[in-house]
């Protein structure tokens, strides 16, 4: 019912045009644009510890907003690399990419630098804690906002599997979500898709 009153099959549709890199190997990505969290119920203003315990308090929420394919591993996950200690926000692994799926929670919009950070972490994941018989570690920045472009230009020569997607802490309004469905719809059909 959570899924159908947060629009989840429009914003599914319309994230589905925003490929995995190609270094993940699989028919569909299982990663959304965006992400409604409203169950977390927090106020206006919040720190990223906030959003971390709020998102682990309503763990199973959550996965059922990310997908039933995510399995939790842990939060402030441990990394130690230079004799440094490292922590990633949450830390997945993805049944059906067979992958650890690193996940870093932002409360302002996405900055470019968010990309070096996780390209980090995804490295220590991979050298550290990665099986012989997992792909590469994935990347999630999640933040309230992004622009499109700078996250394009952020990402251009990054070789690691990451995706940059935005939260909402409201139910999306579904009527503007089936108009840009429908628009997306159209001009695959002019195109040829």
């Amino acid at each position: 019912e959570r899924q159908m009153d947060s629009g989840y099959y429009e914003r599914y549709m319309l994230s589905k045009d925003r490929p995995l890199p190609e270094s993940v190997h699989t028919k569909q990505n299982p990663f959304l644009d965006s992400y409604i969290m409203e169950f977390l119920d927090l106020p206006d203003t919040f720190h990223e510890n906030d959003f971390r315990r709020a998102l682990v308090r309503e763990m199973r929420e959550f996965i059922l907003e990310l997908g039933k394919d995510f399995t939790f591993i842990g939060e402030e996950y441990p990394i130690q690399i230079g004799e440094e200690d490292y922590r990633i926000d949450l830390l997945f692994f993805h049944r059906s990419l067979q992958c650890l799926v690193a996940m870093e929670l932002k409360t302002g919009k996405f900055k470019p630098e968010y990309v070096s950070k996780m390209d980090f972490y995804l490295e220590g994941l991979d050298r550290q804690i990665k099986k012989l018989d997992e792909n590469p570690s994935v990347g999630l920045v999640l933040c309230a906002s992004k622009n499109d472009e700078v996250v394009e230009y952020a990402m251009s020569r990054t070789l690691s599997p990451m995706m940059v997607s935005r939260y909402q802490l409201q139910l999306p309004d579904k009527d503007v979500l089936r108009r840009k469905l429908k628009n997306l719809t159209l001009s695959m059909g002019r195109a040829g898709i």
